[in-house]
């Protein structure tokens, strides 16, 4: 699908059309984020940071299952 890149004041700004934000599962005042990868960029509405940090929090939380459990009492 072919976008339009726009002036919208000082910057440019591209419109989704609605099929691609009802496809994205976004709304308006929502956040993308513009990830880089080997086939060009991808525009996506997580957060790449949080899937790393999840993955450490999942990674403690399996070797500290027992810690987690007596904080949690």
């Amino acid at each position: 699908m072919e976008l339009k890149i726009t002036k919208i004041g000082n910057s440019l700004g591209v419109i989704l059309p609605k099929e691609v934000a009802g496809h994205l599962k976004v709304d308006k005042g929502d956040s993308l984020w513009l990830n880089e990868s080997p086939s060009g960029y991808t525009l996506t509405p997580y957060d790449p940071e949080f899937s790393v940090q999840m993955d450490a929090a999942r990674a403690i939380m399996k070797k500290r299952r027992n810690v987690l459990r007596e904080l949690a009492k």
